[in-house]
């Protein structure tokens, strides 16, 4: 009978450890990452699909190198996928993990069946003009735009590319979206300078933390 009592206490405890006690109930680890958000002023956990542009049988554009933008912005969009994962405020998707090919209408369902608060597709450019450069974000449905402002100002601002600004075009996966949807040109790859910012992991590491800097400033704004 001793022994009973002691492992039941000894399952009690682990369990006790891993969650927390509020009053005379138990309150799981979900619960508290939604009491943590309400205590950063946040009342709900947003829904973010990230799409890294082109992969498998569509490579994208090629660099001045030689590289492919399918790797690029997979590289990338990890770095995004994974700061995201650690802000309670948000759940993180992505629309492709590897290089395989996802069709425009699939990553845009993706983001539709999830019900999702963002989609933001990342992208390199590309131009017949070796010295043309630059940052530039575009939306198509208006009640992006907004959106589309607060995470070009931080994105423009981390890459130190020409700021080409904010601009509305109907690229096919825009206007498929059901949600908040948003595709970053991060920079040129045709171009020698920007190309070279771009592949290095410095650069990523500061390109992904702007835009989830400005993905954040938005729905913080939108709370308060």
């Amino acid at each position: 009978m001793i022994s009973i009592v002691i492992l039941m206490g000894m399952v009690w405890s682990i369990y006790a450890a891993s969650s927390s006690i509020s009053g005379n109930r138990i309150t799981t680890s979900a619960e508290s990452t939604v009491s943590l958000n309400k205590n950063k002023g946040v009342s709900k956990s947003y829904k973010i699909v990230i799409d890294a542009g082109h992969g498998g049988k569509d490579p994208g554009a090629e660099g001045v190198s030689g590289n492919r933008e399918r790797a690029y912005t997979l590289a990338l969009s990890t770095k995004v996928y994974y700061l995201l994962q650690q802000e309670p405020m948000f759940e993180a998707h992505s629309t492709r993990t590897d290089d395989t090919f996802v069709s425009l209408k699939d990553r845009a369902q993706i983001a539709n069946d999830l019900n999702a608060d963002a989609f933001i597709s990342i992208h390199g450019n590309t131009y017949g003009d070796p010295d043309v450069s630059g940052t530039e974000s575009y939306y198509y449905s208006d009640e992006s735009l907004l959106f589309a402002s607060k995470v070009h100002e931080q994105l423009a601002e981390a890459t130190g590319f020409k700021n080409r600004g904010v601009k509305k075009e109907g690229w096919e996966v825009l206007k498929l979206s059901n949600n908040l949807a948003i595709l970053l040109e991060i920079g040129f790859l045709t171009n020698p300078s920007d190309e070279t910012n771009m592949l290095s992991e410095m650069h990523q590491n500061r390109t992904a933390q702007a835009i989830v800097r400005g993905i954040k400033k938005y729905f913080l704004d939108r709370e308060s």
